[in-house]
This record gives C-alpha cells, structure tokens and sequence, in this order.
C-alpha cells in the first residue's frame, strides 16, 4: 500500500524524490500509530482516528508547522486510497487545519463527579441551589453562561427539558433526568423563594441577596466545593461539559446525538470527545495489560 502510494506521487503527480520521501515518513508514522492502537485496518480509519493521531503527535511536542505537514500529507493518502478503491470514503474529509489537534478537553472521572455533586452542604440554602447548579450542569453539559442565563419560563420539570439559548442564537431542548428534576425542585420550592424576598425576578438562579448569579460567583462556589470535595485538578465549569460528553460517549451515546445536546454546530467539535476516550483505553491497557 505504501510502496504503491509512492510510485503515485512520483509518476502521476511528478513530485522530487526527497518531498515523496516526506510523504512516505508521514504515511510510515500513521501506519505505525495505526497499528499499535488496533486501527491497522483502512477500513477502521476515520475522521476521529485521525485527529487521534494527531493529537498523540502534539503530546510528543511536535510543532503546529509539523502537524500541518502530517495532515497534509494523510489527506493526500486518504484521496489516493479512495482512487483505487481500498477505501469507500475520504476519512480527512473537511477536517479544519486548527481543529484537528486540538488539546484534549480536561475531564473528572465517574468517582470525582460523584464527590462533587455531594459536596454541597444541603442544610444551608446556598449549599441547596449550589448542588441545584452543579447537578444541571453535569446532567445537561451545558455551557455555564447558559446556566447562570437560565430564566424560569426555560425549565419544565413536569415535561423533563429544559429550552436552551445557546450560541448563534440557536435553540434546542435538554433532557433532565429524575435527580436533576428532583434537585431543581428542591431548590424552587424551599430556597428560590427566600432568595427572591418577593420580589419579581425571571432568573432560575439568585444570589442570597435576591440578584442573579453570574458565571464569577458561580466559579467561587465552584471552587469551594471542589476543594471540599478533595478534588486535586483545577475544576472549571467548563470541564463539567466535557466530562459530560465524555461519560456519555463512552457509555455508548450516539455522537450525533452527543452533538445535539451540546448544541455544537459542526460534528469536528464534537468529535474531540471520542479521542479523549480512546487515550483514556490506551492508558488502560498500558497500565493493566501483563504484556505491556
């Protein structure tokens, strides 16, 4: 496959002797990389399996200039292999350049989610709408300004969704499951109100003094809970989303499916969340594998 993929660019596209030696060293690479992590078959290589590879290629300190080369030349293989019909489908297909090695989203693990949604302390109000805040935000993946922006008319516990205004002024429908339900329940029913002090407000989440949260005092709490939770990784709300997704895929969620809860435009975006995964079966197996 290879040998035939050089005697291509030196016939048919005419290129130098050292730039079709280039090509061969990408190619060589990825076909090494391939086959250590079980992709060996071209059948099995797709979008996510490249950007797999390149991001192992960016944890080895390989330059953005190099990365570019590498891609480059994969999409040059992959139009090769669809041209004699050893693939059906260009697997580089409308890869974004800056995309394609994104630095992988930081997650918690199962265990690290679980001490944190029980961090808050339910006897105080605060600790009641905290763990109110972070359930949703774990349960939903949502982005923390469209959870602090969250107003009542947006939440149907009786339905189980909530409606979210996300970016580019795009629309579309979360599930809840039951102890989000439940939590946000609590919270409306016994903290809202002594928040709110009758006065009217639209906004889901208040302060103590009756205002809307903001994603700063949101961070704070955060925090907080984080340390009291034991946690060691510098805790984010963003990193709530990703390990949302993350959790999700490796359960076996659709991705598509995973795209539309997101609210991410484009599947590329997305798609960052299975190579989080696939490095986290690798480790797996060089950690507990007796050959390894």
């Amino acid at each position: 496959m290879l040998r035939s993929f050089e005697d291509f660019l030196a016939v048919e596209r005419r290129l130098a002797p050292l730039t079709v030696e280039s090509y061969a060293f990408d190619v060589r690479s990825f076909l090494a990389w391939a086959q250590e992590t079980g992709a060996g078959n071209p059948l099995a290589w797709d979008r996510p399996a490249v950007a797999a590879y390149l991001g192992a290629q960016r944890r080895l300190g390989k330059s953005d200039r190099t990365l570019r080369r590498h891609l480059s030349t994969l999409r040059a293989f992959a139009r090769f292999l669809v041209q004699e019909e050893r693939v059906k489908t260009n697997f580089t297909a409308d890869m974004a350049q800056s995309a394609a090695w994104k630095r992988l989203p930081k997650t918690l693990t199962d265990d690290e989610v679980d001490r944190l949604l029980a961090a808050p302390d339910e006897k105080t109000l605060e600790g009641q709408r905290d763990g109110a805040m972070l359930e949703l935000l774990y349960a939903t993946g949502l982005r923390v300004s469209e959870l602090v922006g969250l107003g009542l008319g947006q939440v149907r516990l009786d339905a189980g969704f909530c409606l979210i205004h996300g970016k580019g002024d795009k629309t579309r429908l979360v599930p809840l499951g039951d102890v989000a339900r439940r939590r946000l329940a609590d919270y409306l029913d016994e903290v809202r109100p002594a928040f709110r002090r009758g006065r009217l407000s639209e906004h889901l989440f208040l302060t103590r003094r009756g205002g809307p949260m903001t994603r700063q005092a949101f961070w704070v709490r955060l925090k907080l809970w984080a340390k009291a939770a034991d946690i060691q990784k510098e805790v984010s709300p963003h990193m709530l989303r990703h390990s949302f997704a993350t959790h999700l895929l490796r359960r076996g969620a659709d991705l598509r499916a995973v795209q539309a809860l997101l609210g991410h435009a484009d599947i590329s975006t997305t798609e960052i969340y299975t190579q989080v995964d696939r490095d986290a079966l690798r480790d797996t197996l060089d950690r507990f594998h007796p050959r390894n």
